[in-house]
């Protein structure tokens, strides 16, 4: 038996790029060198443009090198909402600020 994924909508495989190694329940998956996080509820990606976030079903061109399958993945495992702004702020930015050795 391979792995399983739990996501909000039934028969959508996830991206080529995942493949997980336990069974767990997951909404974001978070590209912390990119700043890029993927939605599996919609299917989306999104990622910090100028001033807001963007939610896109493909990557703009900037992206078009980053290999994601290889890329430092993190698994949000303790947020399900819609504002991922908050939660970048409230959770990613105040751990960054708090040891900047660690994301730098």
């Amino acid at each position: 038996c391979g792995p399983v994924v739990f996501t909000s909508k039934i028969g959508i495989p996830p991206p080529h790029w995942y493949y997980p190694d336990k069974v767990e329940t997951v909404r974001y998956v978070y590209f912390p060198d990119f700043e890029i996080y993927y939605d599996f509820s919609s299917s989306k990606y999104l990622y910090y443009n100028d001033e807001d976030w963007i939610n896109a079903a493909v990557l703009p061109q900037r992206f078009y090198g980053i290999d994601l399958k290889r890329s430092k993945q993190i698994r949000i495992t303790n947020y399900f909402g819609d504002n991922i702004k908050k939660y970048h702020c409230e959770t990613i930015i105040k751990r960054r600020n708090s040891h900047p050795k660690r994301y730098h």
